[in-house]
């Protein structure tokens, strides 16, 4: 049964007639395209007894059939009114059959309210997120080998960044000088902007690349990731830059052993819950419980950001083929910020790595 076909089955199950597909990403899980339409129109229309079709703006048509969508395509030109044009297709093969289910957490309350106009009568309460987490969870072989394959550039991009690193030189640079390496080498999207923080800058778990130099006697964090064919690679390394206060020290120690002892647990079996409370309870032991203030990871595959959680909260027993973030960090206000991440997947009898590039703490002139 092919992914299409599992949301048919879905479908039928659940008393819904049609699933509108609105997140380009899972669009690109279930048709193999992928486009951004910014403020255009691209949806998935996939119904339980005919064929599914792809609905986007008419300069993307060619590029949909290209990649190997073999069900219709249909386009629209930004002058025309794209749902009318959308239901006009549906009204051609449900006429009487409203029951739709949609993309909850990602549908527009404006997208919503214009396609409840064109089906007043229909029904749009149920919510297809949870059956597409479910499909998207575990990873087959060959999605596993493109994450593989993201997270040896991952590895490449961290190479590039240490050989850049220079105390007095912005962190702005170094990222310029990593993503110039990698597009000379074909890899020409990254999973999210590249995240290179020193001292002090790297207390702020969310903050951002800056034109900040790059100190001496400082610990910089590098949180960087690559595209491998519409897979990603997310890891986190922070090093040492001349030689940091004992303070830094500690604070890498510990988050070092959050990490590898975490990463070491996860296997089939344990909880998500269980298995953040591993890297919590060494860092609450060592009195910065209150400078982990994020989960120990998240889910990843297409998206840097995917189902589930690794945290508190989350009893969801792990099984193999499930690949997630394990990445634990210490962030202390005008002192400094530590995160060391890898991001696995569950293997049968314990886990595997996606990036390789040593977590035992590196010195930089």
């Amino acid at each position: 049964m092919d992914k299409i076909e599992k949301i048919q089955r879905w479908l039928s199950d659940n008393n819904r007639d049609i699933a509108l597909i609105s997140d380009p990403k899972t669009i690109q899980y279930l048709s193999g395209f992928y486009s951004d339409p910014n403020e255009r129109v691209l949806l998935l229309v996939v119904f339980k007894n005919s064929d599914p079709f792809l609905f986007g703006p008419a300069l993307e048509t060619q590029a949909i059939k290209e990649s190997g969508w073999s069900n219709p395509v249909y386009g629209y030109l930004d002058h025309e009114k794209p749902w009318e044009m959308i239901a006009d297709q549906i009204h051609a093969r449900n006429t009487a059959e409203t029951n739709f289910a949609i993309e909850k957490a990602n549908m527009s309350v404006e997208w919503l309210e214009l396609v409840k106009s064109e089906f007043p009568t229909g029904d749009f309460s149920v919510n297809l997120d949870q059956m597409l987490d479910q499909m998207r969870i575990i990873k087959s072989a060959d999605e596993i080998e493109k994450l593989k394959i993201a997270g040896k550039w991952d590895d490449f991009a961290f190479k590039t960044c240490f050989e850049a690193v220079k105390a007095g030189r912005p962190e702005s640079r170094v990222a310029a000088e990593m993503s110039y390496a990698l597009m000379k080498n074909g890899i020409m999207e990254l999973s999210f902007p590249p995240l290179i923080q020193s001292g002090t800058h790297a207390a702020e778990p969310h903050g951002a690349t800056s034109d900040k130099k790059i100190e001496n006697n400082a610990l910089v964090l590098f949180d960087l990731g690559t595209v491998w064919d519409g897979y990603i690679s997310d890891a986190t390394r922070t090093i040492a830059v001349g030689k940091p206060d004992d303070k830094s020290m500690d604070i890498y120690k510990v988050c070092l052993e959050a990490q590898l002892t975490a990463q070491e647990a996860a296997k089939p079996g344990i909880t998500a819950e269980e298995l953040d409370k591993v890297a919590r309870d060494i860092i609450t032991k060592a009195g910065y419980g209150d400078y982990f203030n994020h989960r120990l990871g998240h889910g990843m595959g297409m998206s840097e950001h995917e189902f589930p959680s690794i945290m508190e909260g989350n009893q969801l027993v792990l099984q193999p083929g499930m690949c997630f973030s394990i990445e634990p960090g210490i962030y202390i206000p005008n002192v400094a910020g530590v995160r060391i991440e890898d991001c696995i997947h569950i293997t049968e009898n314990g886990n595997e790595p996606f990036t390789h590039t040593t977590k035992e703490l590196q010195y930089f002139g």
